[in-house]
């Protein structure tokens, strides 16, 4: 018989190729809006807001490893509203024991409460179903793409994650591109061995908060920092362990300084800390602790501990004959150079 009825495909089977074609074309369309992006706060955005605002899926968020290659970069953004609230970091083994199969999704509709190990702190989500769908960098693996629903058929062990298997490689090479886009501008602004902000970055920023207290009559603090004798920790103990002690340095002084100081690697082994709103008093005061901080943390060799100490210098935006950014850096210096003189007379 030729009827159309027998040669049409039965409408259950139609709806799904429909629907199929549908979900492939909006993980398409996902994947093309972040192949452009080169930064991670632009592409962990623009990927989370697009899964979301496309599957209409009410929670979204990524697990990242704290130990992997980007846990760092991202816990420094801090202009995102989006991110803060959407990224959780969680260690290794915890993410290893709730994803043992970490190379396919996973979806899960049972037992919900051990996933909450992989939400954002300060979240309450409803969940009924999840789907976490890993994701790598360069071959590591760094964490997953999570979307939860309070539907608990909605992510359903057995569904089809052909499309999320898909959606994980393509997120994971292009942030081979990102990380490398990033890393080379991190170098052009930052010191390859502490990690610190650079001298020019650290003169325009400068330039920037001098500008700042001159407008609004703020204190401003500049400290020049000169390791004591560093020439012969490098001949005593050799030169990676001078590298350590200017590590070392560079690290307490980012532990100790607030979230609108600034410090930066000078030259050799040289440091400035700029301190907006600070006067010398506590500028001399936050020198304190760092001195007492590197005392109680001495560096170990071979040959015995050794403990790194320095001299430094601070100017502020009051002082005499102050006229310019740079003008602070002559004062601090000159500050400095008196503090060493006066050591090596002792």
């Amino acid at each position: 018989m030729n009827n159309n009825t027998e040669t049409r495909l039965p409408e259950t089977l139609l709806h799904r190729l429909q629907k199929n074609e549908e979900i492939l074309k909006k993980f398409h369309e996902i994947e093309i809006s972040i192949l452009s992006i080169l930064n991670f706060k632009d592409f962990f955005e623009k990927l989370l807001t697009e899964i979301s605002h496309k599957f209409g899926v009410p929670h979204t968020w990524l697990s990242i490893i704290d130990s992997s290659r980007i846990s760092s970069q991202l816990r420094s953004i801090t202009d995102s509203d989006l991110l803060k609230s959407s990224i959780s970091f969680i260690s290794e083994n915890d993410f290893k024991h709730l994803c043992p199969d970490r190379s396919e999704p996973l979806l899960a509709n049972t037992d919900m409460t051990r996933y909450r190990l992989l939400t954002p702190p300060d979240t309450a989500y409803d969940i009924g179903s999840i789907a976490i769908t890993p994701i790598t960098l360069d071959g590591e693996m760094i964490g997953s793409i999570n979307q939860a629903d309070r539907d608990v058929y909605r992510f359903e062990p057995g569904i089809d994650t052909s499309n999320l298997a898909h959606l994980g490689i393509k997120v994971s090479l292009c942030l081979s591109n990102v990380c490398a886009h990033e890393q080379l501008k991190f170098m052009a602004f930052h010191d390859p061995l502490t990690k610190l902000l650079n001298r020019r970055v650290m003169e325009r920023i400068l330039d920037r908060e001098y500008q700042r207290s001159e407008r609004y009559q703020t204190d401003l603090t500049v400290i020049l920092i000169d390791l004591d004798d560093f020439k012969q920790i490098n001949d005593t103990y050799g030169h990676d362990q001078g590298d350590r002690a200017l590590i070392h340095v560079a690290t307490i002084l980012m532990e100790l300084k607030r979230d609108s100081d600034v410090v930066a690697r000078f030259a050799g082994d040289e440091f400035v800390v700029i301190l907006p709103s600070t006067g010398s008093d506590q500028a001399i005061s936050m020198m304190t602790r760092v001195q007492k901080a590197l005392k109680d943390q001495p560096l170990s060799t071979e040959d015995g501990l050794f403990t790194v100490r320095f001299s430094f210098g601070a100017a502020s935006a009051g002082d005499k004959n102050i006229g310019a950014a740079t003008d602070l850096l002559k004062a601090a210096d000159k500050v400095l150079y008196a503090a060493k003189q006066h050591k090596s007379n002792c």
